[in-house]
């Protein structure tokens, strides 16, 4: 691929796709850019697909780096991140010189750091409850200095890199479970699953989203509200949860009413259309003031520096 060249990385991926239709139609080569990975679930399926992969490459002549290549290993490092059959990590090498890193003295340092933590950002626990102090700091019209809650704010933030839980891959043969809770700020949602480790059955962690409240929805009253974060997490994780049956767990009990709602407000009508589409129970938990409560409403988005929805 040459170099310096603004649409060299675009024609790249084009002609990749090109060459491993019927693999990548097939999910199990994953192509991004000049990475590769060919996913096999036995070592014999390893070598079958391995050999199909080497014998397309050189019939098209393309030149691989065996220096740069793996072969047969259950876990790679890949975009930042430590990947396996059966979750997803952080590679602790990147933030190495992080953990090194003074306190910031500048804004464009503290807008560097958290660029780099917001990637992680569905890994580590409170992000945007530790990371507020900081994201305010950003402000344009906020006087740059690190008081006691922001070098707190900092240190919180990178302590929690290095204790990021690992995200498990989702099981498609196995039902979800989705938690959602709104408040006066946004919305959030945490995707979970129960699989079975070391031959017991174990809850885990596998998305997390959360997005910030339109203005015109800030009107909605609480029922409205839990209902829109419903709709709104179904969107997002369209592509987890469409065609599978789950479990919705929410604790405000008008969500289910409202979604049997005869005759809904305008600004409701798509809502249960949008919803009817998927297979799943609602389950109310009053009080749910756990684990996922408290991590839905944390990871909500700071008001002004981060977008609208986005996950």
């Amino acid at each position: 691929m040459p170099f310096d060249i603004k649409n060299a990385p675009l024609h790249f991926q084009g002609i990749m796709n090109e060459i491993f239709p019927e693999a990548l139609s097939k999910g199990w080569l994953i192509i991004y850019i000049n990475d590769i990975i060919a996913c096999s679930k036995t070592w014999k399926e390893n070598i079958y697909r391995l050999s199909r992969f080497l014998k397309k490459i050189q019939s098209v002549k393309i030149n691989i780096s065996l220096k740069k290549y793996h072969f047969g290993f259950k876990e790679l490092k890949e975009l930042g991140h430590v990947v396996s059959g059966s979750s997803l990590g952080i590679d602790k090498n990147k933030f190495t010189a992080v953990l090194l890193k003074t306190i910031p003295q500048t804004k464009k340092e503290i807008q560097s750091f958290l660029g780099f933590a917001g990637y992680y950002r569905k890994h580590i626990k409170d992000f945007v409850s530790i990371a507020r102090p900081l994201y305010k700091l950003c402000n344009k019209h906020t006087v740059f200095k690190m008081t006691v809650d922001r070098v707190k704010a900092f240190e919180s933030l990178r302590q929690a890199l290095t204790t990021a839980p690992l995200l498990w891959i989702a099981d498609f043969k196995l039902p979800f479970s989705l938690y959602t809770d709104a408040s006066g700020d946004g919305l959030g949602a945490a995707l979970d699953q129960v699989q079975i480790i070391n031959d017991k059955p174990v809850e885990g962690s596998i998305y997390f989203i959360s997005g910030k409240i339109k203005p015109t929805e800030s009107s909605y009253g609480e029922s409205q509200m839990e209902f829109l974060c419903l709709f709104w997490a179904l969107e997002k994780l369209n592509y987890f949860l469409e065609g599978c049956a789950f479990e919705v767990i929410t604790d405000f009990t008008a969500v289910k009413s409202l979604i049997i709602m005869k005759r809904p407000k305008r600004h409701m009508l798509r809502w249960p259309l949008a919803i009817n589409k998927f297979r799943f129970n609602i389950t109310i938990h009053k009080n749910a003031d756990g684990h996922y409560k408290i991590i839905l409403i944390i990871l909500l988005m700071c008001q002004k520096k981060l977008p609208h929805r986005s996950q």
